[in-house]
């Protein structure tokens, strides 16, 4: 889910060893010599990188000294599925390992096409409207994923669903629960409205019924690149079929998106009636998430978005 923190994880515990590990990987999965390194910040999971090749390409790398079960190859196919529409900008992928597929023991790692990053111009916030409505239109198999791949790291579950009350209720909803009463971070009686947001509760607070979106799952204003042109390009997705009120609902929790944006997305694509008293409920697992991994304010926001529908 959404992710605001920016501490990088060290490259195999920061060892030069490591480091260059990584520049070997990178130069042998792309037939060239890593010449430069520099580190980025952003991210809370993950080393980032820009490097620089010998043919005087540049590319953007990141590494995970212990990443998760899938951890790139899943952001990979996330990337690839949301080009497939031809409809938004996502970065290429050039390579991608999990570092579990060989014996050469080679660092899990992600490389990707270098944008590099300008201004916002004129008609920025809504080109991106329309694109993103042309995403959601392009559809997806069901709700959730057809792979079945976990999201984020707390591993909320993605097993495909056909309407979107059961998928939000059993695979966001009830394990956010489970883990928001493990861990004691939200009052038993929140946790318990939460519960009572079951597929039947949320069919009814849901609005219309809709198809499933192809979301990219994670659209907060961080996962968004203005490029020199200024065309904007999605990053680190978290991508499923889902409601597309969902992508509008968190582009809204921490903003950075101009009217503009949501003005060209409403004209080329209406929403139904009433989207705006579902805002919060669709913002009710982002806030959760955060509160569990957070704490602070996220308890108290939480709180209020489940009561309110529960």
């Amino acid at each position: 889910m959404i992710e605001q923190v920016f501490d990088v994880i060290p490259v195999r515990e920061g060892t030069v060893h490591g480091m260059r590990a990584l520049e070997d990987a990178v130069g042998e999965d792309l037939g060239d010599e890593v010449v430069r390194s520099s580190r980025l910040g952003g991210g809370d999971t993950a080393a980032a990188f820009r490097m620089e090749l010998a043919s005087g390409r540049v590319v953007f790398a990141k590494t995970h000294a212990s990443p998760p079960a899938g951890f790139f190859t899943r952001e990979a196919a996330d990337l690839h599925w949301l080009a497939q529409p031809g409809v938004i900008d996502v970065p290429s992928v050039l390579a991608a390992s999990d570092g579990d597929d060989g014996e050469d023991g080679s660092p899990a790692r992600l490389v990707l096409s270098w944008i590099e990053e300008g201004r916002a111009g004129p008609s920025t916030e809504a080109d991106l409207g329309r694109a993103l409505a042309r995403l959601h239109g392009a559809g997806a198999d069901a709700f959730g994923r057809t792979d079945g791949r976990t999201t984020g790291s707390l591993g909320l579950p993605n097993e495909p669903c056909g309407a979107w009350a059961t998928f939000v209720a059993t695979q966001r909803f009830a394990p956010l629960a489970r883990i928001a009463r493990e861990r004691q971070v939200l009052a038993p009686d929140v946790v318990a409205a939460l519960e009572r947001l079951d597929a039947d509760r949320l069919a009814e607070v849901g609005g219309p019924a809709e198809p499933p979106a192809r979301l990219h799952g994670d659209l907060w204003a961080g996962n968004r690149l203005v490029d020199r042109s200024g065309a904007s390009w999605l990053i680190d997705p978290a991508a499923h079929g889902g409601h597309r009120e969902f992508d509008l609902a968190m582009m809204r929790l921490f903003g950075g998106f101009g009217p503009a944006c949501f003005a060209a997305y409403e004209d080329e694509a209406p929403l139904a009636d009433g989207w705006r008293e579902r805002i919060a409920l669709h913002q009710i697992a982002a806030l959760v998430v955060h509160a569990i991994k957070f704490g602070g304010h996220y308890r108290a926001a939480a709180a209020d978005a489940i009561v309110a529908y529960a």
